[in-house]
């Protein structure tokens, strides 16, 4: 995906999440947590390259090593259809922000089609003002 779709996808949806917030101001704790959800909802809708997207560029090796991410992302939820029947929902749980190192961890609840549920932590970290999965 290029840098200039990948940038109006998690622009586009920052943006719609502060226009659709209850609050007159939107935290930084919500827009981080949201975005670590909208990257994970991704894999749900086997958009595996916007997922792949989603990750700190500063991690990326290249289309090689990115072909390589969509693969394991791919295999990820491959594994969850097989253990748990696959993923139903995706629930944030709580963020937690460190605005001087400009870095985030999200704390995300998957739950199963077998009623089972897996609390997991996102680490996020900003760039240029768009968070970014580490």
């Amino acid at each position: 995906m290029s840098a200039m779709r990948q940038f109006c996808c998690i622009f586009c949806a920052v943006m719609a999440m502060m226009l659709f917030s209850c609050s007159d101001k939107v935290s930084s704790e919500e827009v981080v947590a949201n975005t670590a959800q909208l990257y994970y909802s991704y894999l749900l809708e086997g958009k595996y390259e916007d997922f792949v997207a989603g990750i700190d560029h500063r991690l990326k090796g290249g289309a090689d090593y990115d072909a390589q991410l969509v693969a394991n992302a791919k295999m990820f939820v491959h594994q969850q259809k097989e253990r748990h029947e696959g993923i139903r929902q995706i629930s944030i749980v709580n963020a937690v922000v460190d605005a001087e190192a400009h870095a985030a961890n999200v704390f995300l609840l998957l739950s199963f089609a077998d009623s089972t549920d897996e609390q997991i932590v996102v680490p996020m970290v900003e760039r240029d003002g768009i968070w970014y999965m580490r």
